[in-house]
C-alpha cells in the first residue's frame, strides 16, 4: 500500500464516482478502478458498493475514510513541520524590546507571526537598548526593538519612527506657572539606559535649567505611575502617553527645542533566522497604525 492508494480511494470516497474522481486526479477512470482494486485485495475488504447508477462507501468503507483523512492529515502536518524546520522557521524566536513598547501593538504582532509560524515559539526580553545591542553583538537576540543611535557594522538597523520628546506631570501640575529649577524630576537609571537619561538632562539643559533627578526607574510604566503621582516630572516620547490612558497625566509640547528620539529595530547582518523578515514587516506595520491611532 503506497501513499497514492490512500489519495485514489480519498477521492472516490468524496465523489462516489469513479468517472469524476479520474477526472479530479489527471487520470483515466480504468487505470483508477484497478487501482482501488488492488487496494480492496490487500486489506481483504470491499470498500465499496458499485452499481451501474451510483457508488456507495461500506461500513468498512467509511471507517476506513476517517482513518485515511487523519493519516493524510498527520503526514501534512509532519511535512509542514519539516520544512519549517528545515528553514530555521521552528525552534525559538529572541525578540528584545524597550519598556516604551506598546504593549498591545506587540501583542498584535505575536498574534500574527503565531498564525504564519505556528511552530515557532517567541521569547520576549523586556530591556535597555545598550543590553539589547549586546545581546545581538553575541547572538542571543534575533531581532531588538530600541533607541538610536546604534553604532555597530556588524547590526543592521530598519528604522520605525521619530518620536518627539515631552515634559510629562500629574493633572496638579500648571505648566504656565512652574518653575523647572525648583521640580523634581524622575527618569531611567543612568546605568541601565545610559543614552535616555543623557537625552533627559540634554532636553533640559537645551530649555536652560539642569533636571534634579530624584527618582531613577529601569521601566516607563513605572517613571509614569510616579508622575502621575505627582512625585516629580519627567521626559518621556509623546508616545507612551496614550499607553497609559488610566493614569492622571499632563504633558507639555516641547516644539521650540525639536527634542525627539527615534525608535529602530536592530538586528544581525549575520542572522539567518527566516522568520526575521517577517518579524520586521509586522512590526513596521503594526507601529504605522498604533502612530496614526
Amino acid at each position: 500500500m503506497e501513499i497514492r492508494h490512500l489519495i485514489y480511494f480519498k477521492t472516490v470516497a468524496e465523489e462516489l464516482h469513479f468517472g469524476r474522481a479520474a477526472e479530479r486526479l489527471f487520470m483515466s477512470q480504468p487505470p483508477l478502478s484497478r487501482q482501488i482494486k488492488d487496494l480492496e485485495d490487500e486489506l481483504g475488504v470491499i470498500l465499496f458498493f458499485r452499481t451501474n447508477k451510483r457508488v456507495e462507501l461500506t461500513e468498512a468503507g467509511k471507517y476506513f475514510l476517517e482513518e485515511v483523512v487523519e493519516i493524510l492529515q498527520n503526514l501534512e502536518h509532519s511535512k509542514t513541520i519539516t520544512k519549517q524546520i528545515h528553514n530555521n522557521i521552528s525552534g525559538e524566536f529572541k525578540l528584545g524590546y524597550i519598556s516604551s513598547t506598546p504593549k498591545q501593538m506587540l501583542a498584535t504582532v505575536l498574534k500574527q507571526i503565531q498564525q504564519k509560524f505556528p511552530y515557532l515559539r517567541v521569547s520576549l526580553f523586556e530591556t535597555s537598548t545598550q543590553k539589547q545591542k549586546a545581546a545581538l553583538e553575541n547572538g542571543k537576540l534575533d531581532l531588538g526593538i530600541m533607541r538610536a543611535p546604534i553604532y555597530a557594522s556588524e547590526l543592521l538597523v530598519t528604522p520605525l519612527f521619530e518620536d518627539p520628546m515631552v515634559i510629562a506631570g500629574s493633572t496638579a501640575i500648571d505648566f504656565k506657572d512652574i518653575n523647572f529649577f525648583n521640580e523634581n524630576f524622575i527618569s531611567f537609571n543612568q546605568k541601565y539606559a545610559s543614552e535616555y537619561h543623557r537625552l533627559t538632562i540634554n532636553t533640559c539643559n537645551r530649555m536652560g535649567f539642569e533636571p534634579k533627578i530624584v527618582h531613577q526607574s529601569n521601566s516607563m510604566s513605572s517613571i509614569l505611575e510616579l508622575v502621575s503621582q505627582g512625585l516629580g516630572l519627567a521626559v518621556v516620547p509623546a508616545s507612551t502617553i496614550k499607553q497609559y490612558p488610566h493614569l492622571k497625566l499632563k504633558i507639555m509640547k516641547l516644539d521650540d527645542i525639536d527634542s525627539k528620539t527615534e525608535v529602530v529595530l536592530v538586528s544581525n547582518i549575520k542572522s539567518k533566522n527566516s522568520a526575521l523578515g517577517e518579524f520586521i514587516q509586522c512590526i513596521q506595520k503594526e507601529y504605522l497604525k498604533f502612530n496614526k491611532a
